[in-house]
């Protein structure tokens, strides 16, 4: 189990930047404090053979601090966009890393980019779906290093109760792909 062993200010960030934003609104001038991070990519996986949808579950810091007791999430497969590839082979190079599965970047089929977080940084995440078979399967998954990510199955049969059953702590993201699932693919299946 995990829990919090101290929190203390900032000093040199790797990820993100705190910055102070002065505005006017109606004549009126403003501050906003926001933090600078990256944007993001996130992949619904859908496995064709197990009928499923392939999750990930790690610990997620701020959750636990909110949370004191359980700090796991299930979550899209995702990463941020932190170097000179396109969003698609950063989305392909995360579900080899997280959930052990190589396909074509082709293979993603793009749902849309929104915002999110914007309360605090107004970051952009797109998301993609990627259907998958065992045919792909190269390793477990699990993430690089320290990362301990599990990867999760979740019957599509069981996914419309799964995305409102509060005892599993999830992402407004799983939610929505989920819905979008049934709306598109499951029409067209």
């Amino acid at each position: 189990m995990a829990k919090i062993d101290s929190i203390q200010e900032l000093k040199n960030p790797n990820f993100i930047k705190p910055i102070e934003i002065n505005y006017t609104q109606k004549g009126i001038q403003k501050k906003w404090e926001a933090v600078l991070s990256h944007d993001s990519v996130a992949i619904l996986l859908w496995h064709k053979e197990k009928d499923s949808f392939v999750f990930v579950k790690q610990l997620r810091a701020t959750v636990l601090n909110k949370n004191k007791t359980n700090g796991y999430m299930y979550e899209l497969c995702a990463g941020i966009v932190d170097k000179n590839a396109t969003n698609a082979q950063i989305a392909k190079e995360e579900i080899f890393e997280e959930c052990g599965f190589d396909i074509p970047v082709k293979n993603l089929q793009k749902i849309n980019t929104f915002y999110t977080s914007v309360g605090i940084s107004g970051t952009l995440q797109t998301l993609y779906y990627a259907e998958l078979n065992e045919d792909m399967k190269i390793n477990e998954g699990g993430g690089l290093q320290d990362e301990e990510i599990e990867v999760i199955y979740i019957p599509t049969k069981e996914a419309k109760e799964f995305i409102f059953d509060e005892s599993y702590q999830k992402t407004t993201g799983v939610m929505l792909s989920i819905y979008w699932f049934f709306d598109k693919i499951k029409k067209e299946k």
